[in-house]
């Protein structure tokens, strides 16, 4: 089961909503490049993802290069939030780590409330 993905625009926030499963690199790399291709387009520097309906499936080292290769496509002046399934938080603060190293300014949650009052925050 591939990823799949709604994004809508909402009060300046660029909103996804993420569900199936994270099957190879090459799926994520795609998710990733439309999320960051959809608030280019739109003008969006905030982008809220949901992820909390999706399974990380992931190893250690693709996971590495998926933070890495995000983190370089990114505008420096974009500032993410995911929300994820508690189950996978360890991977995905793995991933925010790498991320934030190659300087993305981004930051996993465990609640969508915690994730919105993050991105309110200048």
């Amino acid at each position: 089961m591939a990823i799949s993905y709604k994004i809508e625009t909402d009060n300046g926030i660029l909103r996804v909503v993420a569900s199936g499963k994270d099957d190879n690199l090459k799926q994520v790399k795609d998710y990733g490049f439309a999320v960051l291709s959809a608030a280019l387009s739109t003008g969006c520097t905030n982008v809220l993802c949901d992820e909390r309906e999706l399974i990380y499936s992931l190893g250690t080292f693709d996971s590495f290069e998926s933070a890495k290769y995000i983190s370089e496509l990114t505008p420096d002046i974009a500032k993410v939030a995911i929300v994820c399934n508690p189950e996978y938080i360890k991977d995905a603060d793995f991933w925010e780590t790498v991320a934030i190293n190659r300087g993305l300014h981004v930051r996993v949650f465990k609640t969508m409330t915690d994730a919105e009052n993050w991105l309110k925050k200048e």
